[in-house]
């Protein structure tokens, strides 16, 4: 499958998965989850979905609590994305965020220094 389709695939899955969350989704701790990407396997049976959440300290609540929702978030994508198969997703942290947040932090100290 050419990497357009897939991309679109994404694309679509971010935004849907995202307003699936903020609007249909009945746990309170789901709300304030960000859906940051998408990445699908070529063959459409796989996606990592990359989320983050507002409040860290809500961090592992949400990943389980996401975890429990994934049956229902992939029946809501089957009525909203017509592609025949809709993959078997898989919430992933996305850390790259922290990671950047760590990153400046230390510029931030290099240039308090100087």
């Amino acid at each position: 499958m050419n990497s357009i389709k897939i991309e679109r695939i994404n694309s679509a899955i971010v935004r849907e998965v995202s307003y699936i969350l903020a609007n249909e989704v009945k746990n309170q701790n789901i709300k304030f989850v960000t859906i940051t990407a998408a990445k699908t396997s070529s063959d459409l049976s796989y996606c990592k979905i990359y989320v983050t959440v507002l409040d860290d300290s809500m961090k592992k609540e949400v990943m389980e609590a996401l975890k429990g929702a994934k049956g229902f978030i992939r029946k809501s994508l089957m009525e909203r994305i017509d592609i025949r198969q809709i993959p078997e997703l898989d919430f992933v942290y996305d850390e790259s965020i922290e990671y950047g947040k760590k990153i400046e932090q230390k510029i931030k100290e290099i240039h308090e220094k100087e």
